[in-house]
């Protein structure tokens, strides 16, 4: 029965691995890491099937028993210090003091085999926790902890809704791990982490690909699928922008000094829009931005701010361009026709250009 579920999570991070060194929508930094946690979850897998194959077998396997549970108990903690640094790869360089659990924890481990501090294997290589074990689950929490908080940060930080699905993450590992600590032969925690690692994989992936790399703002494929779920009885307003003259620009210029206006335009946006609003790169010189407001009087106030901010650039760098927008709002309780509120604020937009030519 072990063998059979041990070889599944082995073959499950195998495929993990190679979807990860294979990745298209996973951001290249992020991968050494991932491909190091299922390295190391794999080796404590492999430790905790040694454990289990070497306990009560007499002296003869107690040395290989110590040294499974060594490498169990030191690098369980380790795992989650790597998953955070899939977010952050300098997170525990600028907060050294996150690793001290760490770090105790596997000079606790390294000590145990002499002073039975996190665990015991006794001269007929029976296991059992040690008066100290706690201090391990401890580590773990802390390190578990970090890697939510990071990841709920990160959410934060993009306006990315990361909550739900790391709550689920999150208790599937505590499921697993508090079975095994009620029923410790249970040996349940690292099916339940395997199947996370896995799950966390493709919450990044969905994460990453849904931004643009040059603007970092989200792309037209993150705008259809928000637009999608959008409810009939969610009341929200549509902003559609464009670059004016933008082709003109990036002829004279070069396409690397049109790849700056949009980058910079594209940042004068997002600093312009408050947390009610997500911004979106639409397509070439071409945006949009949703929010919950509804309000015409503050949804002008806030385009004016955008106005105001292009401006300030432009008087600071140069040669950066106006933009015109048009705008919709849906109040909510009524059939919603999606395409009608798009056109409406796309044929906006388009007027505000018509009328912007015909002034120069």
């Amino acid at each position: 029965m072990y063998i059979t579920t041990y070889a599944i999570d082995l073959v499950a991070l195998v495929y993990l691995a190679v979807l990860t060194a294979s990745s298209t929508s996973l951001r290249p930094y992020r991968k050494k890491p991932f491909l190091m946690g299922v390295f190391i979850t794999v080796i404590i897998i492999l430790s905790e099937a040694g454990t289990i194959f070497t306990c009560n077998e007499g002296s003869s396997l107690r040395s290989l028993n110590i040294i499974f549970n060594v490498l169990g108990f030191s690098l369980t903690p380790i795992l989650p210090v790597v998953i955070a640094s899939i977010l952050d790869i300098n997170l525990f360089r600028k907060s050294r003091l996150l690793l001290v659990p760490t770090v105790v924890n596997t000079v606790l481990v390294l000590l145990s085999p002499f002073y039975g501090l996190i665990f015991v294997v006794d001269a007929y290589s029976e296991y059992t926790r040690g008066d100290l074990f706690f201090i391990f689950l401890a580590a773990y929490i802390l390190n578990f902890t970090v890697v939510v908080l990071s990841t709920l940060a990160l959410g934060r930080e993009h306006s990315y809704p990361m909550l739900h699905k790391v709550v689920g993450l999150s208790l599937i590992v505590l499921i697993g791990t508090s079975i095994q600590l009620v029923y410790p032969t249970a040996y349940s925690s690292w099916h339940c982490a395997t199947l996370s690692l896995l799950l966390y994989f493709f919450v990044l992936s969905e994460f990453d690909s849904s931004f643009d790399s040059l603007t970092g703002l989200y792309n037209r494929g993150a705008f259809e699928r928000a637009t999608h779920y959008m409810a009939e009885n969610e009341a929200f307003s549509i902003i559609m922008i464009d670059i004016d003259n933008f082709k003109e620009i990036n002829d004279a210029n070069g396409h690397n000094y049109g790849d700056v206006v949009i980058r910079e335009v594209a940042c004068a946006i997002k600093q312009s829009f408050d947390r009610s609003y997500r911004c979106y790169r639409f397509g070439g010189d071409e945006f949009a931005v949703l929010g919950r407001e509804t309000d015409r009087q503050k949804i002008e106030s806030q385009l004016q701010i955008m106005t105001e901010n292009l401006a300030a650039l432009n008087a600071n760098i140069g040669l950066l361009p106006t933009v015109s927008y048009g705008y919709s709002v849906f109040h909510g309780g009524e059939a919603l026709d999606f395409q009608m509120i798009f056109k409406e604020a796309d044929d906006q937009m388009y007027e505000s250009k018509r009328l912007y030519k015909a002034k120069q």
